[in-house]
């Protein structure tokens, strides 16, 4: 599975992306999905996750209500609704999969290249 995210931008707090993540590869409704985001001189954390049927979704509390997490596998994509930014979203936001739904990373087999996120005040 290869995954491309993108995206990102510049954006004013209180706006709002959408970042989308394609996978190529074969059985991607198999596979659990995540989102996770790394800013400058952090680890990557947890953002948002969903099964692979599309039908649980998880989100980290800080960020559950103002993002949400959804996928098409008719076209092999995963995305991200983000609502409400704030600049402390600032980071780059990176895709993954796995076989199932994860807080972690070492969950997950294979990521995108990663999509930049800034937020100014």
């Amino acid at each position: 599975v290869q995954l491309q995210a993108c995206g990102g931008g510049l954006v004013q707090a209180g706006g709002s992306l959408r970042l989308s993540c394609a996978a190529s590869g074969r059985a991607f409704s198999t596979y659990a999905a995540g989102w996770f985001r790394q800013a400058p001189g952090k680890e990557r954390e947890f953002v948002a996750a969903i099964t692979g049927s599309a039908g649980r979704t998880y989100y980290t509390d800080s960020m559950k209500g103002r993002f949400t997490i959804s996928r098409d596998n008719a076209k092999n994509a995963v995305y991200l609704q983000m609502n409400s930014l704030k600049p402390e979203d600032t980071a780059v936001y990176y895709c993954g999969t796995g076989w199932l739904p994860s807080y972690y990373t070492s969950d997950y087999d294979y990521w995108g290249q990663g999509t930049q996120v800034t937020v100014s005040s």
